[in-house]
């Protein structure tokens, strides 16, 4: 089972950046889509993005971030979710998740996903 390990949360006040970061024990991201989702105090854990390969370079992304946050990968072992124009509404842990089915995109809840990390504390002071 693939291990995943978040980074790169911290303190920002609105308007802010953040980049965090998903490192995984092995050479995954080509054939598993890879997920960010976040969990605010007492509410649900929710999707924010993903990224897919099959049939081409897919990311797909969560209404409420979409245009502020970006996510990429590098070399099948790390994931970036770039965070930009931070809100408030975006305190929350984040954590990266692998898909479950292999070559399988298009999902975006947490069901579907598995190997979850430990998460990073994103907090946006206004």
């Amino acid at each position: 089972q693939v291990q995943l390990v978040e980074s790169g949360g911290g303190v920002v006040q609105a308007g802010g950046s953040l980049r965090l970061s998903c490192a995984a024990s092995e050479h995954t991201f080509n054939s598993y889509t890879m997920g960010w989702f976040r969990q605010a105090p007492g509410k649900d854990r929710e999707f924010v993005a993903a990224h897919g390969w099959k049939g081409g370079d897919n990311k797909y992304y969560a209404d409420s971030v979409k245009g502020r946050f970006t996510i990429s990968s590098v070399n099948a072992t790390l994931v970036y979710l770039q965070m930009n124009s931070l809100k408030p509404e975006d305190t929350a842990v984040y954590y990266c998740a692998k898909e479950r089915l292999i070559n399988y995109q298009g999902r975006d809840y947490p069901g579907a996903f598995e190997a979850w990390g430990q998460g990073t504390q994103v907090i946006v002071s206004s």
